[in-house]
């Protein structure tokens, strides 16, 4: 068995397209709209074989959504964190965890928000899989 992708409902698909693409570098793989039951999805990730993706989620006419209080975040390695929060501020992005080491231990981490208030946390690895 393999992860193949978490799926994000969102408010603006471009938006959110945008935010995964150009702040946080992943690429588009895919997309695909079914009007008969009004929805576009979007798959974003860093790609490679077996790599975990996000299925963005748009159902027509819904702009915003109720995250609820079960969903924690989606986590992705940086070689620097540090490096990356400047990065992801420097083009707009919004960092609500500047990098430090997490508390009571040493790893480093971070935590930004998407557009429609998901929280993705960077992890500081010396053999990252995915740079920032």
């Amino acid at each position: 068995m393999n992860i193949l992708h978490t799926m994000l409902r969102v408010g603006d698909l471009q938006r959110s397209i945008d935010f995964y693409t150009k702040i946080l570098g992943m690429r588009l793989l895919r997309k695909s709209e079914n009007p008969e039951y009004k929805y576009t999805l979007a798959f974003v990730g860093y790609g490679g074989e077996g790599a975990a993706e996000l299925e963005l989620t748009y159902n027509w006419g819904v702009s915003t959504y109720e995250l609820g209080t079960a969903f924690g975040h989606i986590a992705i390695s940086v070689d620097d964190a540090y490096a990356a929060c400047e990065r992801i501020k420097a083009v707009g992005g919004k960092v609500t965890r500047e990098a430090g080491p997490v508390k009571g231990g040493t790893t480093v981490i971070a935590f930004v928000e998407d557009p429609d208030g998901y929280k993705i946390e960077l992890i500081q690895k010396s053999s990252a899989a995915v740079t920032l």
